[in-house]
C-alpha cells in the first residue's frame, strides 16, 4: 500500500492533533487580549513588557501540552493504527479506541510508551552518529568541513522519525515486550538503514521546503494582521513571530511530520517482516550506542 494512501486513510489522527493545536492558539490569543488589556492601563510601558514576557511562556506552554504530550499519545496511536493498516489491508471499524487500546496493551501507561521512546529516539541517533554516513564519504575531501556539518543535520532531519518505525515494530510483534520488539526494530534498522536513508531524504527536502514557504508567509500575514490593531511596531513584530512560529509548529507536528512519520513507517514494514535479524549485531550496538545497551537489558529482563 503507497504511503499516500495510508495517509489519506489515517487522516482523522491529523484532524486530532491540528484541533488541539487550534485550542492552543485560542488558548494563547484569549490570554493574549486579556493581558493587552491590562498592559493598557499603564502608560510607562513596563507592564505592557512583562505581559508580553507572561504571554510568550504561558502560549509556549499551551503549545507544548498540547502538541509534545497529548500530541504524542495520539501520535502512539497514529503508529498502531498504520502499522494495522499496512500488515491487514484495512483499518480497525473505529481507529481512535483501537490505537488506544493498543497502545494501552502494549505500554499500560504513557510513562512505560515515553520511556521506550526516549531510548529507541536516544539509542537511532547514537547509531547514526557511529555511522557517520555523511563523514566517511566526504570527511576526507579538503575544505568540505561545513558542507559534511550541513550534510549530517540533513541526515539526522531525514532520520527523525526511524524511533516511530522502531515503535510501529512493537505493534507489529504483538508477542514480544515491548522493549524486545523495540530492540528487534533498532537492529532492523541498523541493518536496512541504507534503503531508509534513501526514501527518508526525498521526504524530508520536500518538508522542509513546505516549512519554510509556510513560515514566510504566514509571519508576514501575521505582521500585517497585527499592525491594523495599532499596535507599536516591536510588539507587532514580537507578537508575530510567536503566534506564526506557533502556527507553524502546529502544522509542521499535526500535519507534514504525520505524513513523513506515514512515509517511513511504509518504507521500513517493507523490509522489516522479511529481514532476518543478525544476533550477532547486539553485541555491536551495544558498543555503539549506551542507550541501545540499556534497551537490550531491559528486554533481556523481561520487561
Amino acid at each position: 500500500m503507497k504511503a499516500n494512501d495510508v495517509f489519506k486513510q489515517t487522516m482523522n489522527f491529523v484532524w486530532m492533533k491540528l484541533a488541539l493545536g487550534g485550542c492552543a492558539i485560542a488558548v494563547s490569543i484569549v490570554l493574549g487580549l486579556i493581558l493587552l488589556g491590562l498592559s493598557s492601563m499603564d502608560d510607562s510601558g513596563v507592564v505592557g513588557m512583562y505581559a508580553l514576557m507572561i504571554w510568550m511562556a504561558l502560549s509556549l506552554a499551551a503549545l507544548g501540552i498540547s502538541q509534545y504530550y497529548a500530541g504524542y499519545l495520539i501520535k502512539a496511536g497514529h503508529i498502531a493504527v498504520v502499522t494495522c493498516l499496512l500488515t491487514t489491508g484495512s483499518l480497525p471499524e473505529n481507529s481512535f479506541e483501537y490505537g488506544k487500546e493498543i497502545v494501552k496493551k502494549k505500554f499500560a501507561t504513557a510513562a512505560a510508551y515515553f520511556a521506550v521512546d526516549r531510548l529507541v529516539s536516544g539509542a537511532v541517533k547514537q547509531i547514526n552518529g557511529g555511522l557517520d554516513i555523511v563523514g566517511n564519504v566526504l570527511g576526507k575531501i579538503p575544505g568540505m568541513d561545513s558542507l559534511v556539518s550541513f550534510a549530517k543535520s540533513f541526515v539526522n532531519i531525514a532520520l527523525g522519525n526511524v524511533d516511530e518505525c522502531c515503535l510501529a515494530y512493537t505493534f507489529y510483534n504483538e508477542e514480544q515486550s515491548a522493549f524486545k520488539s523495540a530492540a528487534d526494530g533498532v537492529v532492523i534498522y541498523f541493518q536496512n538503514w541504507k534503503t531508509i536513508l534513501k526514501n527518508a531524504l526525498k521526504t524530508a527536502l520536500i518538508t522542509l521546503l513546505l516549512s519554510s514557504v509556510a513560515w514566510l508567509l504566514l509571519l508576514g500575514v501575521t505582521i500585517a494582521i497585527l499592525s491594523a490593531t495599532g499596535m507599536p511596531g516591536f510588539n507587532v513584530f514580537f507578537v508575530a513571530v510567536i503566534l506564526a512560529m506557533m502556527i507553524v509548529l502546529i502544522v509542521k507536528s499535526s500535519v507534514m511530520d504525520s505524513y513523513t512519520m506515514v512515509c517511513m513507517v511504509c518504507s521500513y514494514m517493507q523490509v522489516a517482516p522479511d529481514t532476518e535479524i543478525t544476533f550477532d549485531l547486539y553485541d555491536k550496538l551495544c558498543k555503539l550506542s549506551s542507550k541501545f545497551k540499556n534497551l537490550f537489558q531491559k528486554a533481556e529482563q523481561g520487561m
